[in-house]
C-alpha cells in the first residue's frame, strides 16, 4: 500500500464507494469540475479515442468532449451515467468497472481516471488500463482536494469528513507497464452558496453511507460553522479553493 494520500483498506474501500451508485444529480451540481490547465496537460498531442474509468456524471468527460477525441465513459453506476448521457448524448456509456471495462485491447488513445483512483484496486486497474491502451498511450489520473493549508477550510474539511489532507511524497501505485509517471498541480477556486456546500458535504462517501443521527450532526455543525462562526450570509457566495492533483504515464 502506498504512503499517503487516499488509502482505504479493501472492504471499507468498497463499502464506501457503494454510496456513489445513486444520487447523480446532486452529484454533479456541486462537484468541482476540473481547470483547463490540468486536462490539457493530460491530453497527449493527437489522441483521438479516450475512456473515462469511473466516469460518475461527467465531470471530466465533458473536458474530453470539448477537446474533440471521441469519449467512452465507463462506471458501475447506471444512475450516474444517466445523468452523463443527458448531458453527453455523443458519448458512449458501459456500465463497467475499471478493473473490468469489457472493451477491446488497444483500442484507446488517453485512459483517464479522474476523482476515482482511490476507489480502485490499483493492481487490477493498472493492468486493464495497460490492456486497453495502444503502445504508447496515456494514463492520467486527477483528483481535485480542498486547499487545507488555508486554516478555515481545513476546518470545514474536518467537519465534512473530507479527508483532504495532501501528503507530498504521495505517488499513486500504477502498476507496471507504464514509464515514469509526471506530476502537476494545479490550484483554483469553485464559488458555491453556503447551502451548495452543505449539499457538497451530502455528496461525498461519509455522509452517504452514515446513520440519520450523524448526516443530522454533520448539517448541524456545518449550518452553525458557515453562518454562525464565519458569519456567511445564507445566499453568500463563498469562494472554496482546490489543489487538482495531475499524474500521467506512458504505456510502454
Amino acid at each position: 500500500m502506498p504512503r499517503g494520500g487516499p488509502r482505504l483498506y479493501q472492504n471499507r474501500r468498497v463499502h464506501l464507494a457503494g454510496g456513489y451508485l445513486a444520487g447523480g444529480e446532486q452529484y454533479d451540481r456541486v462537484r468541482p469540475g476540473y481547470p483547463s490547465e490540468s486536462v490539457d496537460w493530460s491530453v497527449p498531442d493527437g489522441a483521438g479515442a479516450a475512456v473515462d474509468l469511473g466516469a460518475g456524471t461527467g465531470l471530466f468527460t465533458a473536458e474530453l468532449v470539448k477537446r474533440g477525441l471521441r469519449v467512452t465513459a465507463v462506471d458501475p453506476s447506471s444512475d450516474m451515467l444517466g445523468v452523463l448521457s443527458a448531458k453527453l448524448p455523443q458519448v458512449t456509456t458501459v456500465v463497467g468497472t475499471a478493473e473490468s471495462t469489457g472493451l477491446a485491447a488497444a483500442s484507446t488513445d488517453l485512459v483517464t481516471i479522474a476523482q476515482a483512483w482511490h476507489w480502485l484496486d490499483p493492481v487490477a486497474a493498472s493492468a486493464e488500463v495497460a490492456r486497453i491502451l495502444v503502445p504508447g498511450g496515456r494514463i492520467a489520473l486527477l483528483w481535485n482536494q480542498l486547499d487545507v493549508s488555508v486554516p478555515w477550510v481545513h476546518r470545514l474539511s474536518r467537519i465534512m469528513h473530507a479527508g483532504d489532507v495532501y501528503t507530498p511524497e504521495y505517488r499513486p501505485g500504477i502498476g507496471p507497464g507504464f514509464g515514469v509517471a509526471e506530476h502537476l498541480t494545479t490550484r483554483w477556486n469553485q464559488q458555491l452558496g453556503t447551502s451548495d456546500i452543505v449539499e457538497l458535504a451530502k455528496s461525498r462517501s461519509y455522509y452517504r453511507r452514515a446513520s440519520p443521527a450523524i448526516r443530522l450532526k454533520v448539517e448541524t455543525n456545518l449550518d452553525w460553522y458557515l453562518h454562525e462562526h464565519l458569519g456567511f450570509d445564507s445566499d453568500a457566495a463563498v469562494d472554496l479553493p482546490y489543489f487538482t492533483h495531475s499524474w500521467r504515464a506512458a504505456r510502454n
